[in-house]
């Protein structure tokens, strides 16, 4: 991978004092042993301005980070299989109002909880079928087993134990004798959705979703280092990821660095489509890049600059933000002032979010304290890196975005 330039911040309109505060700022979580590392990148107009690396691949190992440092980037995977999905979308062959069981039959016989217990539910049928716009928006009625919030959660602990050994395909079609939290489209509910968006892609596009990926996303736009396991020469370069030890609030080994990680030293047999992706921060810049310049990058265009604007709007219902439809169910970016477009959280409230941004701006993270933004006003991107489960830990994102803001002259 080829070495990241930067220009001078104050070309670009923004402080290099201020920005060096960044990465000053997160290495007291490094100092007191709460994070492995911490990597930022900020650009604006298409140009790094900032490029913060501390850390090392283990915690308090003697390897620091690099620019080419591989991570775990779970739901950032999201808005890649969005972007793949609405490539078919521009295609014909698929639009937003069709049922998903005119892709996936299974889904014409989902049912709804309502009420009694994990072990014995009482079901009904949904109000209306379940769309492709309800996967995209986390409307669909899907959950997450690890969210521990409903009882719907625990009947898919209990009932999608070992189903990471089948494939997409076998993995939503066990999803779809599962009963959904609400009817779709009456609430937000972060979960399974873009998995069974994944398998759409595979059944529309008759490839498998690595292939996808590789072939129209990752090769167009020179995304080297970013799939579903690491090449055996590259492992070298995964950092080890942790995760926060209820008992003791400590941060503790969840997947080993290298060849030692259980997880992407190898190809997985299921393409998780809502979280199985690493990356990198150039990369993935790369792919935001893509979209803040309007569905196209280095002559590589994937999508038209009007699918980008349609998808970046808030599609949740009248308007609504993720609070409003979610109250307290959890979500990978701010609730506050927030509505959900196709890619994730978008901002439509800045007063609501409690610090400087822009309307229009689009972010989303990962489970792992990954994160990004895309403020098309201010043509700023910011990308963070990082290895600790879960990501509501510490206010990273936050923090970042608002040390970020505050480098801007003009």
């Amino acid at each position: 991978m080829p070495k990241m330039t930067t220009k001078p911040p104050a070309e670009l309109a923004l402080s290099a004092e201020r920005l060096d505060r960044i990465a000053d700022f997160f290495q007291s979580y490094l100092d007191a042993g709460k994070l492995p590392c911490m990597a930022t990148l900020l650009s604006r107009g298409g140009e790094v301005a900032h490029l913060g690396l501390r850390g090392s691949l283990e915690m308090g190992g003697e390897s620091p980070i690099a620019e080419d440092t591989i991570y775990r980037i779970y739901s950032m995977t999201k808005p890649i299989t969005a972007v793949a999905a609405m490539m078919l979308f521009e295609e014909g062959k698929l639009r937003l109002e069709h049922e998903v069981a005119r892709y996936l039959p299974e889904y014409a016989d989902v049912k709804v909880w309502d009420g009694g217990t994990a072990d014995a539910p009482n079901l009904r049928a949904p109000d209306r079928p379940m769309t492709l716009l309800d996967l995209f928006t986390h409307t669909s009625g899907l959950t997450y087993g690890f969210l521990f919030q409903h009882e719907v959660d625990a009947i898919y602990r209990r009932e999608l134990k070992g189903a990471e050994r089948g494939t997409l395909r076998e993995f939503v079609r066990q999803i779809a004798g599962l009963p959904l939290v609400f009817s779709p489209g009456e609430q937000f509910n972060y979960g399974h959705s873009i998995d069974v968006l994944g398998a759409i892609v595979e059944v529309v596009s008759g490839q498998t979703l690595d292939v996808f990926f590789r072939t129209r996303i990752f090769e167009p736009l020179s995304m080297t280092d970013t799939g579903f396991s690491v090449p055996s020469d590259q492992l070298h370069r995964l950092g080890a990821c942790y995760a926060i030890d209820e008992k003791t609030g400590k941060a503790v080994l969840s997947d080993g660095a290298g060849a030692a990680s259980k997880l992407y030293a190898s190809q997985p047999s299921l393409l998780n489509a809502g979280g199985g992706l690493v990356s990198t921060l150039a990369d993935y810049h790369r792919f935001a890049q893509m979209l803040l310049e309007g569905g196209a990058l280095d002559g590589a265009r994937l999508l038209s600059p009007k699918t980008v604007e349609f998808m970046t709007l808030n599609h949740l219902p009248e308007g609504k933000s993720i609070l409003d439809m979610g109250d307290k169910t959890f979500a990978e970016g701010r609730m506050e002032g927030n509505g959900f477009c196709l890619l994730g959280s978008v901002v439509t409230d800045t007063v609501a979010t409690r610090q400087p941004s822009s309307l229009g701006t689009f972010a989303w993270g990962g489970l792992a304290s990954t994160y990004f933004w895309i403020d098309p006003e201010e043509q700023i991107i910011g990308v963070q890196m990082t290895q600790l489960i879960p990501s509501s830990t510490y206010p990273v994102r936050s923090q970042f975005q608002q040390l970020a803001y505050a480098a801007i002259e003009a």
